[in-house]
């Protein structure tokens, strides 16, 4: 019996999320409702951030057919911990709570898009109700399940600088960068992506890193998130999060990690910000970005800065990150250009947006067509006007 799911379910499960309860049962019958219903705890208690407090002890029910799949999950001052229970037995002990909920409609909750969570097989048993001193004040087991619920129902979507401040990201303090993130990759959250960070954080540390990849992980609920970097940091990795050791300037090593994930929806360039490594990267994943992706390079500065290959003084030179990404402009109007040698990203550049320190690139197809032939391309003439 298969008791884990691993990345390929993963991306099986979240694109039936979106789509019928039949499909979704059909996946979870297909992977096993034991692993998905792993899975699927793991995925909500992420999701929860149930702090460390005092003890509190959940049943939690995932209904499968016939079958009850059982956790108990237990908080103290440590931070929750869960294990499954077997067969159809209760977990032993009575519980301050039990949860039960059908697995379909949990995966939809988690996995699906916005709006399509669903309360409707839930029951939820409150373990106290005979004791009328319990009555007296809120419980800690309130907290805990709502924060439960809160994750399944999704009444409102964290935001991107909460995220960077709660998991440790650079992204937002020094930087402020999440409210342009936010721009470009608010209307793509609820989509089913794959995301590829370069840079894992933490420098040649293999013990740091990781911020930004959980950051990345809990605002695309939909997403497969992988990181690369150059220090063996695959210990950071979790349910959809893998972290790849590899060279961000090695075509050989982006065609290993492409091999593993797939084509991206997104690429975020935080790496070494060498502009030599910047435009490597680039000239290989951007091909390969999926038509309507977004490609991000972070921290630009060091295009001015001789240490990391930038020119001081100079700023147009093609193999400087900000000179590179400046004839991209260029190539945006190709078709409109005489006497320019085609490059070979002008068919695919929808847009460049330069933001301090950062810059977005979309992907789509550029050959509109210029300015009709009849219109003068060349020095205008002056015409004499008569008397």
């Amino acid at each position: 019996m298969q008791t884990t799911v691993d990345r390929a379910g993963l991306s099986r499960l979240i694109s039936a999320a979106g789509g019928i309860a039949d499909g979704i049962t059909a996946v979870i019958d297909d992977l096993g409702a034991q692993a998905v219903a792993a899975a699927v705890v793991g995925e909500l208690l992420h999701r929860a951030d149930v702090p460390a407090g005092p003890d509190v002890s959940v049943h939690l029910g995932l209904r499968h057919g016939d079958a009850t799949i059982r956790y108990g999950l237990q908080v103290g001052s440590a931070g929750i911990a869960h294990h499954p229970v077997g067969g159809e037995r209760e977990p032993a002990g009575v519980p301050d709570v039990s949860l039960t909920q059908d697995l379909t409609e949990v995966v939809r909750s988690l996995f699906g898009p916005r709006g399509a969570q669903s309360s409707a097989s839930r029951v939820v048993h409150w373990g106290h109700l005979e004791n009328p001193a319990a009555f007296d004040r809120p419980l800690p087991a309130y907290d805990v399940v709502r924060r439960m619920v809160d994750a399944l129902d999704r009444p409102y979507d964290v935001g991107l600088a909460e995220l960077c401040v709660r998991y440790g990201s650079d992204k937002w303090g020094h930087h402020t960068y999440p409210r342009r993130y936010e721009q470009h990759f608010g209307p793509l959250r609820d989509q089913p992506l794959t995301i590829l960070e370069i840079g894992v954080g933490g420098f040649g540390d293999q013990r740091r890193g990781g911020a930004s990849l959980e950051v990345w992980r809990r605002y695309f609920p939909r997403a497969l998130v992988y990181g690369l970097d150059i220090v063996d940091k695959s210990h950071l990795g979790g349910q959809r999060v893998a972290v790849l050791q590899g060279d961000q300037s090695s075509p050989v090593d982006l065609a290993r990690v492409v091999e593993v994930m797939g084509r991206p929806d997104i690429v975020i360039d935080d790496g070494s910000h060498v502009s030599a490594h910047l435009l490597a990267s680039f000239a290989y994943l951007f091909p390969v970005l999926r038509d309507g992706g977004l490609y991000v390079m972070e921290d630009l500065q060091t295009s001015y800065w001789p240490t990391f290959g930038g020119r001081a003084g100079t700023y147009d030179d093609p193999a400087t990150s900000l000179g590179f990404l400046k004839t991209l402009i260029d190539g945006l109007h190709h078709e409109e250009i005489v006497g320019r040698a085609p490059a070979a990203t002008d068919p695919d550049i929808g847009g460049v947006h330069f933001y301090h320190n950062l810059a977005f690139i979309e992907k789509e197809r550029n050959l509109d067509g210029g300015a009709p032939s009849w219109i003068p391309r060349g020095v205008r003439q002056r015409t004499s006007v008569p008397d």
